[in-house]
């Protein structure tokens, strides 16, 4: 399945029907009156939150989607039918904007959540509905209202509470295929991955937390090298970051490595460099690994940086690593809920 987070599509909600212009005509009934009905309404354009969806595939050729129009009115005071709106599904992150204001129209999270982002055009009233005691027999009706058509941009933001960040081929995907169920793809050559996977890691008895593997950074990702600014934004929803260092090239300098990324990190979004982050060097199986380590932990300590050393092929480090992580991931959410009750309105 090919991975799609960015889709632009033209949305047109469905027309209002028109009212009727109609008169009673009856044996027996010479002064029966108008019985135009009303115009029906037109169909709204929904997007729904579906949780078997993780891409925006199935809307990526889809450069326009209309909704049905309103019936029209009839004679006998038959009014019109209501449209069904049209809904399109969308995965969970979601973000919908109008693409000509660049407004944001809803950040869809929560699975079975929707919106209305083209509403349809009211129906026109009917003759009939204009009859009062001075005007008792109205010869006009109205017209529908026309559908509302919007320019929408959808982007996707993959909703995880860790992401792994590094340089390619620094070993994210094997860490995520260690601890979780997911299979991305893994050889060693650098790029391996080209878009984002996650998997749900489960720990202690009933815990879980998802995990986002993001394809490689390298220097200038902000500005579109590499893979560039595009999987960036997947790490915008994160509570915490884990930072893969691989120093078994002797050629690298791990810290400089470091700092490259955090760079990027906040050349995209200063928030995220400002996020929770754990370092770890990789391929502790690696003897060139294991010799370098005490160096770079001598350097990361320098400037107040602590390093820890996993190895996701034999397993050594991970039940560590992911211990870390539940505290600070717990650590966030008391931080968090901290401050919505000091933000929320007193009695």
């Amino acid at each position: 399945m090919h991975f799609v987070d960015e889709v632009t599509m033209t949305v047109k909600a469905g027309d209002g029907g028109r009212g009727c212009v109609s008169f009673l005509r009856e044996k027996f009934r010479p002064w029966g009156g108008p019985n135009g009905g009303n115009g029906g309404n037109g169909g709204d354009v929904i997007l729904r939150v579906d949780s078997q969806r993780n891409t925006l595939l199935d809307l990526a050729h889809r450069h326009h989607a209309r909704a049905a129009r309103g019936g029209h009115g009839r004679g006998k005071d038959q009014h019109g039918k209501n449209a069904k709106a049209s809904i399109f599904l969308v995965p969970p992150g979601t973000i919908a904007r109008d693409a000509e204001s660049g407004e944001i129209l809803a950040d869809l999270r929560t699975v079975g959540e929707e919106v209305v982002v083209a509403h349809g055009g009211k129906g026109g009233k009917g003759n009939a509905f204009f009859t009062s005691s001075t005007n008792k027999a109205p010869r006009f009706a109205q017209p529908g209202l026309i559908g509302e058509t919007r320019l929408l941009q959808l982007e996707l933001r993959l909703l995880a509470d860790v992401g792994l960040v590094g340089f390619p081929n620094v070993g994210k995907s094997t860490l995520i295929s260690a601890v979780s169920a997911a299979r991305p793809r893994v050889a060693d050559f650098p790029f391996t991955t080209l878009t984002p996977n996650l998997g749900v890691v489960r720990y202690a008895d009933e815990g879980s937390f998802v995990m986002a593997d993001v394809p490689g950074l390298i220097e200038g990702a902000h500005t579109g090298h590499g893979l560039g600014v595009r999987f960036l934004r997947h790490l915008s929803r994160t509570s915490i970051l884990v930072h893969l260092i691989d120093i078994s090239d002797p050629e690298r300098n791990p810290y400089e490595d470091y700092r490259v990324i955090n760079r990027e990190l906040d050349a995209f979004d200063s928030a995220l460099a400002l996020r929770p982050q754990l370092v770890v060097v990789t391929k502790a199986d690696l003897t060139i690994t294991r010799e370098r380590f005490p160096e770079a932990q001598q350097a990361f300590t320098q400037h107040g940086k602590k390093l820890s050393l996993i190895s996701a092929v034999t397993g050594e480090g991970k039940q560590e690593l992911l211990r870390e992580i539940v505290r600070l991931l717990e650590q966030c959410r008391r931080e968090a809920d901290a401050t919505q009750e000091s933000e929320a309105p007193g009695p």
